[in-house]
């Protein structure tokens, strides 16, 4: 399946969300440059909201997952249920089990941000075994409910977790419902299921944002964009239409912010991206989001994976360097710029040299 830019270009909107959620909540926003001219409030309303990106690349993912799906097996009863199991693991795992070699290593070293902490207390070491099974066998979200914020950097896998449990039941779903009438209705009965879950949870954040059915939602609109798509061809000026309305709306609803807004926000921007989705993918015209000047943007969404991993590595060692204290006014934006640059270092790496060969490896080994 070739590579969308509208694709991209969303999901590099995604992660640089995600990425300057955490550096500001590393390092705070007094110092900012900005909150002189725009305000304290206007600067949380940019950078705090990070989390809204997670909900996105959820909507992109069941988006990319169920089109590719489509593709291969055309009808979801004739779903390789191991070959789709293999493709996942060869995508998702190479990086990941490097990833978290890294931060248990630094962990155990007792390296700050990498070991564990509860209630500001260390915890012992055999806690990393715990966390790892739980982030390798996709219930990191559930262990982090139970204990909280315990490890700085393995704490982020928790949406890994949720997308991860949504697939290994897709090919199950897919075989035993086989029509997609069926299917749509599941993913129907999800977006309703979600903000009626985050509506009774809505004063933990670890339960309205982390747990799988208050992100499912977002995944099935995911799906049900990609059947759609299959057999509804949005372009012209239609899809231009659409595709402006859904992100002025994905802007003013991002902007709102999280808070108070628990129940449908994220309902509503997983909306907004789907909405792109459904009025993107299929229009080749040239657009902004396709064109130079957003070839960066595009760029990161195409190593987002790899962002995601090892963002907080790069973050998590900055802070041993400078912390939140000594950052001064002066070095906020160029220590956030050096942030960026290390992270988009690492992801390019790591994709080069890590994940596609393995990807490789792995899909020739079982022959898919």
């Amino acid at each position: 399946m070739n590579r969308n830019a509208h694709v991209d270009f969303l999901r590099g909107i995604a992660i640089l969300l995600v990425l300057l959620l955490h550096f500001a909540l590393a390092y705070g926003l007094m110092n900012c440059p900005l909150r002189a001219l725009i305000g304290i409030e206007a600067l949380k309303a940019m950078f705090y909201n990070g989390n809204y990106g997670v909900t996105v690349f959820f909507v992109i993912s069941g988006y990319l997952i169920t089109s590719m799906s489509l593709a291969r097996w055309s009808n979801p009863a004739h779903i390789d249920t191991r070959a789709f199991y293999t493709y996942r693991f060869a995508r998702i795992m190479p990086a990941l089990l490097l990833a978290v070699a890294i931060i248990v290593t630094l962990g155990l070293l007792n390296v700050p941000y990498f070991s564990n902490q509860h209630a500001g207390h260390p915890l012992p070491a055999s806690y990393f075994f715990l966390a790892v099974l739980s982030i390798l066998t996709f219930w990191h979200n559930v262990l982090m409910q139970i204990f909280g914020w315990f490890n700085y950097c393995l704490n982020i896998y928790w949406s890994l977790s949720v997308e991860e449990v949504f697939y290994l039941a897709l090919p199950l779903v897919f075989l035993s419902l086989r029509r997609k009438s069926f299917i749509i209705f599941v993913c129907l009965a999800l977006i309703i299921v979600g903000p009626v879950y985050r509506s009774l949870h809505t004063n933990d954040e670890l339960f309205y944002e982390c747990g799988y059915f208050a992100c499912f939602d977002a995944i099935a609109m995911g799906c049900l964009t990609a059947m759609t798509t299959s057999q509804y061809k949005l372009h012209g000026i239609k899809a231009k239409v659409i595709r402006q309305i859904a992100s002025i709306s994905f802007v003013v609803i991002y902007l709102r912010g999280i808070d108070t807004h628990e129940v449908f926000g994220f309902s509503l921007i997983a909306l907004c991206a789907a909405l792109y989705l459904l009025s993107s993918v299929n229009d080749i015209r040239p657009s902004f989001a396709t064109g130079s000047a957003t070839a960066l943007v595009r760029w990161f969404g195409r190593h987002s994976y790899e962002l995601y991993l090892f963002h907080i590595v790069a973050l998590a060692l900055m802070r041993n360097v400078v912390d939140k204290q000594s950052l001064s006014t002066l070095a906020w934006f160029p220590w956030l710029i050096l942030f960026i640059t290390a992270s988009a270092l690492a992801a390019m790496l790591i994709a080069q040299f890590v994940s596609e060969p393995a990807n490789r490896a792995i899909r020739r080994y079982r022959h898919v």
